[in-house]
């Protein structure tokens, strides 16, 4: 007989052996993809897992799933929240998803107090007051605490690219979510008015609501309401597209200060808008003051160094 044949019998003979000592893992797909999307080795840098070992796929595999609550992929994808993100009308990635668990872990440690709109309503006046400087900004989650909002910065993960989220852990207790990752006055004032326009408006609390970026296109009409509430609480629209009609192209620096004063904001609120409408970015980048720095002591915060003292096994 042909030696070859003896090989391909061989052949024949190891693959229907391993078929027999291998056993299918239906679950393996699913892990596969995870693993793929998740930035495992960031998430235990950040102490948000407990492994020693990214190698460890056992222990990381048990520690993912105490992380997502026990839930499969497909619910943690469904969960309810109302997220700013870069990636418009995109399904969260599990990146962003984990970030969000993140808020949602450290925020049901919190203790406030029970939700009231009307005091949130009534807090706007209060929140407005505060535009006027960046150092002013740190009074901005207590606030929210007295109406029952907890708000909580993290730190967005690296692949996240996400601003904030609105989420509910029920119907009393509303979350802001925050990654500050443009360390910029007028763009912390923007999203955090956009989130509190998705707690006012009770968005995001039953299904997951897609928010997309200022640049983004076509958008639902639960993030037009957001995003103009945002934009006339930074400075209203209508004193801002008045300066721009009557002074473009040129924009002298004395009317833009003056327009500030006027509004009774500060300059970085005007110079983010004005950005924004005209598309030119070059416009008054002396004025986008920094805000994070100021912010970070009075707030419930993960990241930049520091670790929240919840949710560590």
């Amino acid at each position: 007989m042909d030696a070859t044949r003896f090989l391909q019998l061989q052949q024949m003979y190891d693959l229907a052996r391993a078929r027999i000592v291998s056993r299918p893992d239906p679950s393996r797909a699913t892990r596969a993809r995870i693993f793929a999307e998740l930035p495992v080795a960031e998430l235990i840098q950040r102490r948000w897992l407990n492994v020693e070992d990214v190698r460890d796929m056992e222990r990381v595999e048990a520690e993912l799933f105490s992380f997502f609550e026990g839930q499969t992929p497909a619910q943690v994808a469904a969960t309810p929240h109302a997220a700013k993100k870069t990636s418009e009308g995109q399904p969260p990635s599990m990146a962003q998803l984990a970030w969000l668990f993140r808020v949602r872990q450290i925020a049901k440690e919190l203790l406030v107090p029970r939700y009231d709109e009307g005091a949130t309503r009534a807090a706007l006046p209060k929140l407005k007051a505060l535009l006027s400087a960046p150092e002013e900004a740190r009074h901005a989650p207590r606030i929210l605490q007295e109406c029952g909002i907890r708000l909580v910065v993290v730190e967005g993960l690296k692949s996240s690219k996400i601003d904030g989220v609105c989420l509910w852990l029920n119907d009393h207790a509303p979350v802001i979510g925050m990654t500050m990752r443009f360390d910029r006055m007028d763009n912390f004032w923007f999203v955090l008015r956009h989130e509190l326009e998705h707690v006012l408006e009770r968005h995001g609390m039953k299904e997951p609501l897609l928010d997309i970026d200022m640049n983004g296109a076509a958008i639902g009409e639960e993030e037009r309401l957001a995003n103009a509430a945002a934009a006339d609480f930074c400075a209203p629209v209508a004193r801002v597209e008045s300066f721009i009609k009557r002074k473009a192209p040129i924009f002298p620096e004395r009317d833009f200060l003056g327009l500030a004063k006027v509004l009774g904001v500060h300059p970085a609120l005007v110079a983010g808008q004005i950005q924004h409408k005209t598309g030119r970015y070059d416009l008054f980048r002396s004025h986008l003051v920094k805000i994070r720095n100021r912010v970070l002591p009075s707030a419930i915060v993960d990241g930049w160094g520091d670790v929240a003292p919840v949710g560590i096994h």
